[in-house]
């Protein structure tokens, strides 16, 4: 038990430049907020359900973060800071990362699952500040939602969701595949495919602005000695 603790806080360390020892890590509320919730959802399970709610609610008021004891949560999970609300019927794969102010919310199924109102979410997936997933969707392995984005459809492999109502920017493979982006939409990379379309423009206005000035050079270095008649001509043109 004590090396799985240990595992998940450095897990924690990996994903977050702040804390500076695994004793910080230990305060922050997402951790209590999952600690409380794996004896909340024990509760649950055996048909305890006011203690597992009493659990649920002295958490809540403890880290401003409501799991409902009947989300399912694999290994190392991380709610950065707080005020996210996890629904009933959730179930969160292993290593997923969550910032705050996020909901996993639940609609009334209709996709033909009974009582599956919440999402899922797999591995590895990250979920940005302010985001809203919404029903009984799946979002996929190494997904990425970015900062207040709205999810209401399923999310493919790997797939970055941006907007409101969300849509894909279709990252490449190479782009998602590594261990871990923080916050789900990186800046310093490309989200959109149009990217590459938008630096070519920009090389060709730079070469276009190159020849104009080349040219306005030429008009402005005429001979000294050329006759003024040409030179009344030519400005008579």
């Amino acid at each position: 038990m004590f090396e799985r603790l240990i595992s998940y806080l450095d897990s924690i360390k990996a994903r977050d430049p702040a804390p500076r020892s695994r004793w910080e890590v230990l305060l922050y509320p997402g951790v209590w907020a999952l600690g409380m919730h794996r004896l909340a959802h024990w509760l649950f399970e055996a048909e305890l359900f006011f203690l597992a709610r009493l659990v649920n609610h002295i958490s809540r008021w403890m880290t401003a973060i409501d799991i409902h004891p009947g989300a399912i949560i694999g290994k190392n999970f991380f709610i950065d800071h707080g005020f996210t609300v996890i629904g009933e019927t959730a179930e969160i794969g292993d290593n997923v990362t969550i910032y705050q102010c996020v909901t996993l919310g639940g609609t009334n199924p209709t996709n033909g699952k009974a009582g599956k109102r919440h999402p899922t979410l797999c591995d590895n997936v990250i979920i940005g500040s302010g985001a809203q997933v919404i029903g009984p969707i799946t979002v996929g392995e190494r997904a990425r939602v970015g900062a207040n984005a709205v999810v209401t459809d399923d999310v493919p492999e790997g797939a970055t969701m941006i907007g409101l109502k969300a849509r894909s920017t279709l990252v490449p493979a190479e782009t998602w595949l590594r261990e871990f982006i923080p916050y789900g939409t990186p800046c310093d990379e490309p989200c959109e495919p149009d990217l590459g379309r938008i630096e070519a423009m920009e090389r060709e206005l730079a070469e276009m602005k190159a020849q104009l000035e080349g040219m306005k050079g030429k008009q402005t270095q005429l001979p000294l000695d050329a006759p003024a008649a040409s030179r009344k001509s030519g400005t008579d043109s």
